[in-house]
């Protein structure tokens, strides 16, 4: 035992001496960048807790986290040289001191079980007090409106609600944390009620006027009685269940984190290597893009750097304070304090075969080039002219090796970008369920040809049955309404901005397949760019099931990411009704005709509920988590096997991996900050011969609001690496 060995009460030092003598031989030898040891309480041995292990002796914040075993014992393996304090955080638990360590000292730590319940659940996930929230009776709907019952008219089912309630609410921030349950930033003593106090907090900030938006929708007088109704029976001692600790596999979880990004920027999502080959860019850097521009870590150095995104031409700075407007009011952490941040709206990275970091991100004004549009020579151009005069967002990379940006405009919104595993290195884009859209990265490479080297097929279905796509088609209005003529094939793309594309997955077959995430149900879009592109392109939709009246326990909705595995399975995150989902299109008995408009292959879908408390009064399966995307393993980067689905539990601080067999979970908790808000991840292989030390999937917290995580104002998001060892001792 070390000078550092602590001393603990007379029945747990039995305990552990019992553990030293009988489990000995299990308990592998600590290294000298290891910490290992013990934790105990009044009762013994502490299972399934978490230890934690911080320091601030490098360029960047560092930790790693791991779970105790069985007979409470730790390892945390592979520790930097530096003075860390280390703690146990557990549920059922308080905090534990934070003692001094350093690597290759053993430790025995004494965990509290906390004093009353109310204590206990202050380290619960967001979800779970979110689960509190009570939703509208079933029976309340169709909504009515302000003269009604005060839920919005377009809100056509509870499960409508629910949709706007996870994604339009949950969409940039988690709901049930400490920021929301009890709004410490505002004095409520100031307001005459929670609902004033409410009306007053969604205003705020420069994303008030999009919140204000969202819940107007869902009926703003209804919404906002019931938040103040949640937050008012918190404060009178309503708690949530307790969440179960980490159990088996989750055990073996270890968890590397570094700081990154800014206080007021939110890092949108992260990525490490080319999907398509896990070990490109084996051991270097993590890059993040959004709201605080482009972000890179090396976790090595332990250094991040940040720096502002370039634009061909500025457009007009957005506001923060919105005078004028019946909204405006400053934000609640920042007052009218500009963010001072140059992102260009940039929303997704991805790496190429070379290694170059390709981002959708605003390179122009909002004006759509005019030869995408009618009368322009373009071949996509002439097929199908862009509609819309107006998008936000166009296509970059970055090149680590000159550290260079190049600009490339495009004529269709970007959102996400997926690499095709083709001689061209086709990059496909989401944006606009108006049209699927790509850029020949090889062309563009040897000619510098934005125009040449972009393209894009409206997605059209072959509702007349036969076999391919003829003009004129049925046309949407600007909702995506479409009046069906049965001799003719239809365009199922919308204009309106709220009915985008937002998952992109090229699919082995050579199709592509993008989400629609907004109107319940969702839909899943399918691409055959055929032979000649676009003349060439034919879609297929496909829905999942739903029906509005039948049992709401068999309903699926809010698809939002997209990915599929090395056999072809489509996997999708359903943000709204709380499952991961897969869809199997070779179970599809029809594919097209006057029938095939989305919900004729319900016999392709298996949904998986996801884990958590459900939201209270809900008729359904609709958890409190929010699923924002999901990712395949295809190549086993976390050691759960190859091509293992994984959700974002973007409100449950977690991932969450599921065994398809089985239909087990593995919750991959994030316990500390409080606040893991995850869009993204990606898997990596840094080394394939050390097991699993030289993998890992990478994510971060890309909450939109920074300053809810634990830790408040000038907290900044986090870049963190899972890795699954084979028990919990492992180093």
């Amino acid at each position: 035992m070390t000078a550092r060995l602590r001393a603990i009460g007379v029945c747990a030092a039995a305990a552990v001496v019992a553990i030293g003598l009988v489990e000995r031989d299990r308990f592998v030898a600590a290294q000298d960048d290891d910490i290992r040891g013990v934790v105990t309480s009044a009762a013994g041995p502490e299972a399934g807790v978490w230890v934690i292990a911080e320091t601030q002796d490098l360029d960047t914040r560092f930790r790693k986290i791991v779970v105790t075993d069985d007979a409470g014992r730790f390892l945390v393996p592979d520790l930097p040289a530096g003075a860390y304090e280390v703690w146990v955080r557990g549920y059922g638990l308080t905090d534990s001191a934070k003692l001094p360590a350093r690597p290759g000292d053993e430790l025995e730590l004494t965990a509290t079980a906390a004093a009353t319940p109310h204590d206990a659940a202050q380290i619960y996930p967001a979800n779970y007090w979110y689960s509190l929230l009570e939703v509208p009776p079933a029976g309340d709907f169709p909504g009515t409106g302000r003269q009604g019952n005060g839920i919005g008219e377009t809100m056509r089912t509870q499960a409508d609600w629910i949709d706007r309630l996870k994604d339009g609410c949950q969409l940039c921030h988690q709901l049930g944390n400490q920021a929301t349950r009890e709004m410490p930033m505002l004095d409520l003593d100031d307001f005459d009620s929670a609902v004033e106090a409410w009306d007053y907090r969604i205003r705020a900030g420069q994303n008030g006027p999009a919140m204000t938006v969202e819940i107007n929708r869902m009926g703003r007088s209804r919404a906002l009685q019931l938040y103040a109704d949640w937050t008012d029976r918190i404060a009178a001692g309503e708690l949530p269940p307790a969440p179960p600790r980490p159990q088996g596999k989750e055990r073996n979880l270890v968890l590397s984190m570094w700081a990154w990004g800014h206080p007021r920027g939110m890092v949108h999502d992260e990525i490490t290597t080319d999907k398509r080959n896990p070990t490109l860019n084996a051991n270097g850097p993590v890059y993040g893009v959004g709201g605080a521009g482009l972000v890179i870590t090396d976790p090595n150095t332990h250094q991040s750097v940040r720096m502002d995104l370039p634009t061909r031409i500025e457009r007009a700075p957005r506001g923060t304070s919105y005078e004028g407007s019946s909204t405006a009011v400053p934000s609640l952490y920042w007052g009218d304090e500009p963010v001072n941040l140059r992102s260009r709206a940039a929303h997704n990275p991805m790496l190429d075969g070379k290694g170059r970091l390709w981002i959708t991100q605003a390179v122009r004004p909002n004006d759509v080039p005019r030869w995408c549009l009618e009368g322009s020579d373009h071949p996509s151009a002439r097929y199908y002219p862009i509609q819309h005069r107006a998008e936000s967002r166009q296509l970059s990379y970055y090149d680590p090796e000159s550290g260079e940006f190049e600009l490339i405009d495009t004529c269709y919104f970007t959102h996400h970008l997926q690499f095709a595993d083709d001689d061209d290195d086709t990059l496909w884009l989401s944006g606009s369920t108006e049209a699927v859209d790509w850029l020949n990265t090889r062309l563009y490479d040897e000619t510098g040809d934005e125009r040449a080297a972009q393209g894009w097929c409206p997605t059209v279905i072959d509702t007349n049955g036969d076999g391919r796509i003829t003009r004129p088609w049925n046309e949407p209005n600007a909702m995506g309404e479409v009046e069906m003529d049965p001799v003719r094939d239809t365009r199922i793309g919308s204009l309106d901005k709220f009915k985008r594309a937002y998952g992109v997955i090229p699919h082995p077959d050579g199709s592509v397949w993008i989400t629609r995430r907004f109107d319940v149900p969702g839909r899943l879009i399918r691409l055959d760019p055929g032979d000649n592109p676009p003349q060439s392109c034919i879609s297929e939709v496909y829905e999942p099931p739903y029906d509005p009246d039948g049992d709401p326990h068999e309903w699926g909705f809010g698809p939002r990411g997209i990915d599929v595995d090395t056999d072809g399975l489509i996997w999708t995150a359903l943000g709204g009704s709380g499952h991961l989902a897969s869809f199997d299109r070779s179970k599809c008995t029809v594919l097209n005709g006057p029938t095939a408009t989305g919900q004729h292959c319900k016999e392709g879908w298996t949904l998986y509920p996801t884990p958590g408390p459900k939201l209270k009064g809900v008729e359904g399966s609709a958890n409190a988590d929010y699923h924002y995307y999901n990712w395949v393993d295809q190549f086993d980067t976390l050691g759960l096997g190859a091509n293992v689905p994984i959700a974002n539990g973007t409100s449950s601080d977690a991932l969450l991996a599921l065994d398809p067999d089985s239909g087990e979970w593995v919750v991959m908790r994030v316990p500390y900050p409080l606040g893991f808000y995850s869009r993204g991840l990606d898997g990596r292989i840094d080394d394939p011969n050390a097991g699993w030390k030289g993998r890992g999937v990478w994510s971060s917290f890309n909450t939109g609001s920074p300053f809810h995580i634990e830790g408040g104002k000038g907290t900044t998001s986090e870049i963190v690496r899972f890795q699954m060892r084979p028990h919990p001792l492992a180093n």
